[in-house]
């Protein structure tokens, strides 16, 4: 039985009131969770271990894991721990960290995958001018530019939503703290700072998918040549990647895009699984190590 108190809570209605519906919620989150946890420190452990997948390619896709394994922390325990201890709401500044860490690492993904196409279009179309393009130090300083751009459009965020007056009841009908359900919390006509701050990261967003289509076109021109070895090659690397970004980009610019309801619909928290659950549990197995670095 959830419990309802007056402090500056809210409460999170995900799934079911059925007692079985719960158990199974809690059951795949947790098999899911130890699954993504598994594959990306598996990831981190070989590319740190093993030097002869010391490239910009591995390299890029460990900090890919490690961000994965961080994106699926930031909301999936905390909805495990809330159905074992039989608490069905989460208070203020546990709301305020999911916000921050799920806006910060989402963006921090979507930056790092432009990253990866960059490297396989250097790789495949400029491949004499490869390691002097990606050596070591720009490789590091993009990386810490990923890791940058999402902490600040994670503050951005969190700082903005978190002005926002709300109005009535503090219910969720999500699972984790996700902003377009707090949005419909916020009294009428008092979003407008937080809509243009997701107007801006939007634009961002579609600044980066522009850029990994530009990328792609050009890697396009490699299936043109006459050895099979090439192209398979190419399928091989860049095949993953491109259905990650397209995965990954195409739930959340849904969810985020897709007008606003007044009335809750179950469909919303199992929408979410696709954008939050999904892609840090199934890169690790898109990915392939087997590859040449």
């Amino acid at each position: 039985m959830v419990i309802v108190t007056s402090k500056p809570e809210f409460l999170l209605m995900a799934f079911s009131d059925e007692c079985k519906l719960q158990i199974l919620h809690v059951v795949l989150f947790l098999l899911t969770y130890l699954l993504a946890l598994t594959g990306n420190l598996l990831i981190i452990i070989v590319i740190t271990l093993d030097h002869r997948l010391y490239s910009p390619m591995y390299y890029f896709l460990k900090h890919l894991s490690l961000l994965d394994l961080c994106f699926i922390s930031a909301t999936v325990p905390q909805s495990i721990a809330n159905f074992i201890l039989d608490i069905g709401f989460i208070s203020l500044g546990q709301c305020v960290l999911q916000v921050f860490f799920f806006i910060a690492l989402a963006s921090s993904e979507v930056a790092i995958l432009t990253v990866m196409s960059y490297d396989r279009y250097v790789a495949i179309c400029r491949p004499l001018l490869y390691e002097t393009i990606m050596e070591q130090r720009a490789c590091r300083y993009a990386v810490l530019a990923v890791w940058v751009a999402g902490g600040l459009s994670g503050l951005m965020h969190t700082a903005v939503n978190f002005s926002i007056p709300l109005c009535g009841d503090r219910i969720i009908h999500q699972f984790f703290c996700d902003i377009p359900q707090m949005l419909k919390l916020a009294c009428s006509h008092t979003f407008i700072n937080e809509i243009a701050v997701a107007a801006f990261t939007a634009s961002t967003a579609f600044v980066c998918l522009i850029f990994i289509v530009f990328s792609y076109v050009k890697i396009s021109a490699v299936l043109r040549m006459p050895s099979a070895d090439g192209r398979t090659k190419v399928f091989s690397t860049c095949l993953p990647h491109l259905f990650v970004v397209t995965f990954f980009l195409s739930t959340t610019s849904f969810e985020f895009l897709r007008p606003p309801s007044d009335s809750p619909s179950a469909v919303d928290p199992m929408f979410s699984i696709f954008y939050s659950v999904i892609p840090p549990t199934l890169n690790p197995v898109i990915y392939s190590l087997r590859n040449k670095p």
